[in-house]
Formats: structure tokens, C-alpha cells, sequence
């Protein structure tokens, strides 16, 4: 992975741990797509619980595995703006149960109980993993001055 350019304030695996959506760019027999998408920042790679069912994006992977990832904090009342680009290829990887799990942790905490059913019993032949490998990465602090009387 070759880091383009870095002007986070803050370590980039860090940026990556945040509760934020990645946005996967594909291209498509109608032209690109972009799919917000829950992830995981995990050995070098963004993953993502994939349903099968009712979702087109995994068969993009199949067909068109060079894809894009963006991820993007911002918050206005700060003037908070950070982004993260990346380009790559995409692979459909078996399910994990343990690296789904540290994901869903993630943005449901880690007490399973209080999940919503939805995430709880996986039939894990209906899922899969996309492992998004990064080839070039571009991360940027684009922040401005908080508005005033707002504080960052």
C-alpha cells in the first residue's frame, strides 16, 4: 500500500477505527456505482459484511474487482473535514464470523444482546466478506476555522 499523501491530524489506522460509513466505488455494465457501506479497517484491508440476497454490489466484485473506497468525517459545527481515498481491488472472501463480529462491534457495541436481531444469527452461507485491498491511499485534513461561537 503506497500512502499518496497523509495530512490527517491524527494516525491514519485511528481515522480508520471511527464509526464512519466507506462509500465503494465500482464500475458497472450502467455505468459506476457507489455503495455506503458499514467496514472494517482490519490487517491492512477494509471489509465489509456482504448479504447476498438482494444486493447487487457483491457480483460487481466478481466481475469488476478494481473498485474505490472513500471515507469521509465531517462535521459542520467544527469545521471538522477529513477524507480518505483509496483505490484497489475487491475480492469476495468467505464469511468470518469472528472478523463480521469485530465489525458489527463496531457500530453496535459490543454487548451482543443489545443488537438488533437482524445482526445476531447470521446464516453465514447468505453472507460473504469483501476485502478491499488498497494500492494507493490519499488522506487529507481539509479542516477549516469553527464558525463563530462554535468550538472544535
Amino acid at each position: 500500500m503506497e500512502i499518496v499523501e497523509n495530512t490527517l491530524d491524527g494516525d491514519l489506522d485511528e481515522f480508520l477505527a471511527r464509526p464512519l460509513f466507506c462509500f465503494l466505488g465500482q464500475r458497472s455494465e450502467g455505468g459506476p456505482r457507489l455503495s455506503p457501506l458499514w467496514f472494517l479497517w482490519d490487517d491492512g484491508a477494509i471489509w465489509n459484511v456482504a448479504r447476498l440476497r438482494d444486493r447487487s454490489y457483491p457480483d460487481r466484485v466478481r466481475r469488476y474487482p478494481e473498485s474505490a473506497v472513500a471515507v469521509v468525517d465531517y462535521d459542520p459545527r467544527t469545521g471538522r473535514v477529513e477524507h480518505v481515498g483509496m483505490r484497489g481491488t475487491a475480492t469476495l472472501d468467505p464469511y468470518d464470523e469472528s472478523r463480521a463480529d469485530r465489525l458489527f462491534q463496531k457500530y453496535l457495541g459490543e454487548d451482543r444482546s443489545e443488537w438488533p436481531a437482524m445482526f445476531g444469527d447470521i446464516d453465514p452461507d447468505g453472507y460473504r466478506l469483501v476485502r478491499f485491498d488498497p494500492e494507493t491511499v490519499v488522506a487529507r485534513g481539509q479542516s477549516y476555522p469553527a464558525p463563530p461561537g462554535r468550538e472544535r
